[in-house]
């Protein structure tokens, strides 16, 4: 692991020195709210009762900081089967209120994907266990350790009785894993009144690109979801007594699916890279700079060979240029075993993961267009429609902004390194969303390594990311304090 470039040096030696002293403790906090089962996808009364419980505790570890907190009502969810389940509330705390200090909020979320021990998790998902210096649980990396990390750093000037260089905000929420529903109402509504005030807005929801190397995030893909459907009728048919006298769904499914994308990964839609943003010299260099091994990468995804063989190509295909995966048939037969079946109606289902400066109305329209243009050439006598069902830009920041220069400067006394300065090809909508809605900078600053396996079995936070995290967000308030 790298060490600090320089020993610190008065207050924040005496920070670092707090923190290292009580990581025992803070492990312990981490334990506790792993314990809490809140999952947010499923949609049962129990689990939102969990969720509760979780905000409920967020809540109160806030109010004993000495933070002002308003857990905001965020209604009820119907659900397609008619009964309604409530969405916990969201929480907006507020710490400090010094005009001469920069205010910066700081963005996370409780809520965690489903997990149970039987799907091949080593540990009970829901009891923090530590093997060679790792935290297993649910919620580790995704989001509770970095959640707490930002608190850790709160709490540690407070208990030194020191005075908090920067204005602290939180927006905490508990749905992020269920698509965010009433955070973005939300953020419009308080925009003039509780976001008012905020200079910068850090989110640290995603992961670094390498075990060792620490990140700074400054771009997002977005996604268009597609639904297209080919329906003969809505009973299926025995393939002994209509197999061979029938335009069958299923076959112009394939046919369409399969024309979507070429096995070099290229998109075979027409027009689909025409508003891709143009790479630049500098944006080729960023890439060169990344410290990543591909064959380890290429290990660690337990994948036989990639689609590009240089670490540049791959992190730009990743990253910066769009890319097409299909995802499911629905209504195809899937069960083990022989079934002679003709689907009478299947839903295909893909994505198109979008970059700058793509538009996602005419990326829609291409695609529409391709798939009729497809689907006419099979003189098929069955119906097919295609739909779009979801649409998410993607998010880029300015590099050059104060916050990210104090997070470099606070990398570089907490690990002895410059970042990796890296995109994440997944998309994190809520970036989008503030940037548009508050008009402030939005930066990623990622705590976990590469291999955490956030919503995968067996997720973990190392020890060293979780506490040395704890001290990043801490010396990020003083070199904000700083440059501000």
């Amino acid at each position: 692991m790298f060490s600090p470039s320089s020993p610190p040096t008065g207050l924040l030696e005496k920070v670092f020195q707090y923190i290292d002293l009580h990581q025992d403790e803070f492990v312990q906090t981490l334990k506790e709210w792993v314990a809490v089962e809140s999952d947010s996808v499923q949609p049962v009364l129990r689990l939102r009762r969990e969720l509760l419980r979780m905000m409920g505790l967020a809540a109160e570890r806030l109010r004993l900081l000495g933070a002002r907190v308003d857990s905001v009502d965020a209604g009820f969810q119907q659900l397609p089967d008619g009964q309604s389940l409530p969405i916990p509330p969201i929480i907006l705390a507020e710490l400090g209120d010094d005009p001469k200090k920069p205010t910066v909020c700081f963005y996370g979320h409780l809520d965690v994907q489903p997990a149970r021990q039987e799907d091949g998790w080593v540990t009970d998902p829901y009891t923090l266990t530590e093997v060679d210096g790792k935290l297993y649980g649910r919620g580790t990396t995704d989001n509770k350790g970095p959640v707490l990390a930002w608190i850790n750093a709160v709490s540690t000037f407070r208990a030194l009785d020191e005075d908090l260089p920067v204005n602290v905000k939180f927006v905490i929420e508990g749905m992020e894993e269920a698509g965010s529903p009433a955070l973005e109402e939300l953020v419009q509504k308080e925009k003039a009144g509780f976001f008012s005030s905020v200079d910068y807005i850090v989110i640290s929801d995603n992961l670094w690109i390498s075990r060792r190397t620490p990140a700074l995030t400054y771009g997002v893909r977005g996604n268009s979801y597609f639904m297209v459907e080919v329906k003969c009728r809505d009973q299926d048919f025995h393939s002994g007594t209509f197999g061979g006298i029938l335009n069958e769904p299923m076959a112009d499914l394939v046919a369409l699916l399969g024309s979507l994308v070429d096995s070099s990964g290229r998109i075979l839609i027409p027009g689909i890279y025409d508003h891709v943003a143009p790479v630049t010299e500098e944006e080729k260099r960023t890439y060169e700079a990344i410290n990543l091994d591909l064959e380890e990468y290429r290990k660690s995804s337990q994948v036989k060979k990639f689609l590009f063989d240089t670490k540049e190509e791959l992190l730009m295909h990743l990253w910066r240029y769009p890319s097409l995966s299909i995802h499911g048939i629905e209504g195809a037969f899937h069960e083990p075993g022989a079934k002679t079946v003709i689907p009478g109606r299947v839903i295909g289902k893909f994505s198109i993961r979008l970059v700058p400066h793509m538009n996602m109305s005419v990326v829609e329209k291409q695609v529409k267009q391709h798939l009729d243009y497809i689907f006419s050439k099979r003189n098929s006598s069955n119906q097919m429609t295609v739909s779009m069902t979801l649409g998410l830009h993607p998010w880029t920041a300015n590099t050059r902004d104060n916050q990210y220069l104090a997070a470099k400067r606070a990398i570089k006394t907490v690990f002895g390194t410059e970042p990796d300065m890296i995109r994440d090809g997944s998309t994190i909508p809520i970036a989008k969303i503030f940037q548009d809605t508050i008009q402030k900078s939005v930066m990623m600053l990622p705590l976990g390594a590469v291999d955490d396996g956030e919503h995968s079995q067996n997720e973990k936070i190392n020890r060293w990311n979780y506490i040395e995290g704890s001290k990043l967000f801490a010396a990020f308030f003083l070199e904000m304090a700083k440059l501000h």
